[in-house]
């Protein structure tokens, strides 16, 4: 491709921005210049690209109309003050903070429903969904056709660095404090993470949910096309630095057919189907890697009508960084 696109990173030197920038080198993203900003405190960093150290402005100062593409990822408080900015400049947008509403910014999974794109209109706002809702939409999306689906029960394994850098280093500190038998004090977490299990992330509401079980939800039935469907969702937090884990259970109204069940997951994209007998884990098989990982496909103990799978992915590149990519590589392809 001879044409070239100048871009902007917002977020550039957090985990998601900096993979951000890794995958947009590796996968020889047609990037002209690339502007990479953050807030006042990071500013002054500098990430590699291309074999040189690119320094990271303030967003504040950024001047949008430099740019046609700009990626969000940093919070939604960020997209909120910015997103009006670059479009009123004639920027698109990619955001992964979940703060636009689907009727603004649809979401988007290219292995899923890419083909809402076809009907966007300049300057493009589109949304990368959370990890989650991504991975189990690459999952989901080649089983709609043999399946029909009633319920999602599921029960998503979180990485830590599904919060942040800090939750990362809080992880490595408490990990260090237990093998060295210190007092230890929990800091970005309220309690002890490292060689535990919590059974939350984030705070519950009113009715014992979290906004990420409920972001999952909706931005789930959102990019699947099914605002009716049923699913139950608990988000617990496990004492892994990167890759998430997903115990889900498929409900459908007949017996399901697991010969035809694993034929679609082999023949689909973005998937690993791992052999029956065996299990794919975040850090032998998933993390660093660029499809979601399946194993265990089997039905009900007393139900054919239900199907149980495990699923697990690289949180930060796969569920992130790579699938805003790839919503970029196709509006570049056909819209830009």
């Amino acid at each position: 491709m001879s044409q070239s696109f100048d871009i902007a990173v917002i977020g550039a030197t957090g985990t998601v921005g900096e993979t951000l920038v890794q995958i947009l080198e590796e996968r020889d993203f047609p990037v002209g210049n690339l502007h990479l900003l953050a807030s006042s405190e990071s500013a002054g960093h500098s990430v590699p690209f291309r074999g040189k150290n690119l320094r990271v402005r303030e967003v504040d100062e950024f001047d949008f109309s430099k740019v046609q593409l700009v990626f969000f990822a940093a919070g939604p408080a960020v997209t909120l003050s910015f997103a009006p900015r670059a479009t009123a400049a004639g920027c698109s947008l990619i955001d992964l903070s979940g703060a636009l509403p689907a009727d603004q910014a649809p979401q988007v999974v290219p292995e899923a429903n890419a083909e809402i794109l076809a009907g966007l209109k300049k300057p493009f706002q589109v949304s990368s969904p959370s990890p989650s809702a991504a991975t189990l939409a690459v999952v989901l999306a080649p089983l709609l056709g043999l399946l029909d689906l009633q319920r999602i029960s599921l029960t998503a394994c979180l990485a830590v660095s599904a919060q942040g850098r800090e939750a990362v280093t809080e992880l490595a500190r408490q990990t260090a404090e237990l093998l060295n038998v210190r007092p230890l004090e929990p800091a970005f977490f309220d309690r002890q993470m490292a060689f535990n299990l919590l059974a939350q992330v984030g705070k519950p509401d009113e009715q014992g949910h979290t906004l990420l079980e409920k972001r999952l939800v909706r931005e789930l039935r959102q990019v699947m096309a099914l605002p009716l469907l049923k699913i139950s969702v608990t988000c617990i937090q496990a004492p892994v630095f990167f890759g998430d884990s997903f115990s889900v259970t498929l409900q459908s109204s007949s017996a399901v057919d697991l010969t035809k069940i694993n034929a679609a997951l082999e023949a689909a994209p973005g998937i690993e189907l791992v052999e029956a007998g065996d299990y794919p884990t975040p850090v032998g098989d998933a993390v660093g890697q660029d499809v979601v990982y399946v194993g265990r496909v089997r039905s009900g103990i007393d139900d054919p009508a239900e199907l149980n799978v495990w699923l697990t992915s690289d949180n930060v590149r796969k569920g992130a960084a790579l699938n805003a990519v790839q919503v970029a590589e196709l509006l570049i392809k056909d819209l830009l």
